[in-house]
């Protein structure tokens, strides 16, 4: 009998605190974060505009700086030999954007655009919506990386390609927490996969405060990891089990047809 293979990945979560509109202070702290990564891990999440917090003010941000964290991302990725994710704060011909980046040790990199800006925040204002998802293969799983306010719309994170992990990177406030927590498995659960949610920890300028829970569900909505202080939490994940559960139950087989409009 064939020895099955079960290929797994190892992820680091940085859940920290930011410096207000600093993308240097904020480039140098997580610099030193990701150097304390002892274990080999294949991917490093960073919190949603992990460069200057959720700022609402991007005219605030020289438009260059952009660029530069993405050189740094490449700098980190290819020392750590590790993919690098997070959002940012990104200018790009004369739009706003908060714009993931995923970038690998090679230093290619693939980007997705926020779908659903926060208008309670008025984030619809100040950046312009996503309007395609993302589906990245890397080392055999395939990864669905999403923002923030996405994870309360169950279509758009829907599992229509059969990825292995839904990503969420995230400024989510102490007020709606539980939300945060209850859709994360919900995701989890209706999806099959894994889901992992890195959120930020501290208060930022505007009195926002944000008390963490990064976590990580697997594909039956089982709680793996959730972490509630500034730290950096190191995770594997396999395949085999998303593809034990999926082949197993099916559910997805019976899932509604739709199409999304921009």
């Amino acid at each position: 009998m064939n020895e099955i293979l079960n290929e797994s990945l190892k992820i680091a979560l940085i859940q920290s605190s930011l410096h207000w509109e600093n993308p240097l202070a904020n480039r140098e702290m997580f610099n030193s974060k990701i150097e304390q990564i002892n274990d080999s891990v294949d991917i490093i999440v960073l919190p949603e505009m992990f460069t200057t917090g959720f700022t609402m003010s991007p005219r605030n941000i020289d438009k260059r700086e952009g660029i530069i964290t993405l050189e740094w991302m490449k700098k980190m990725a290819a020392a750590k030999n590790s993919a690098v994710v997070g959002s940012i704060a990104f200018s790009d011909k004369g739009k706003n954007y908060n714009r993931l980046f995923f970038v690998e040790p090679n230093g290619e990199y693939q980007t997705y655009d926020k779908r659903h800006t926060f208008t309670l925040a008025g984030e619809n204002k100040e950046y312009t919506a996503g309007t395609e998802r993302l589906i990245i293969n890397y080392k055999n799983f395939s990864i669905c990386p999403l923002v923030c306010y996405d994870l309360r719309f169950p279509v758009w994170s829907r599992n229509t390609e059969n990825f292995d992990v839904l990503l969420y990177t995230a400024n989510w406030p102490t007020p709606r927490i539980n939300a945060w927590d209850a859709l994360l498995k919900a995701r989890a659960i209706e999806n099959m996969v894994y889901c992992i949610g890195v959120n930020r920890i501290g208060e930022d300028e505007v009195g926002h405060k944000y008390p963490g829970h990064s976590s990580v569900y697997g594909p039956l909505g089982e709680l793996v990891i959730l972490s509630g202080k500034e730290e950096v939490s190191v995770v594997e994940i396999f395949k085999n089990e998303v593809d034990i559960v999926k082949n197993k139950l099916r559910f997805l087989n019976d899932r509604d047809e739709f199409n999304l409009s921009n």
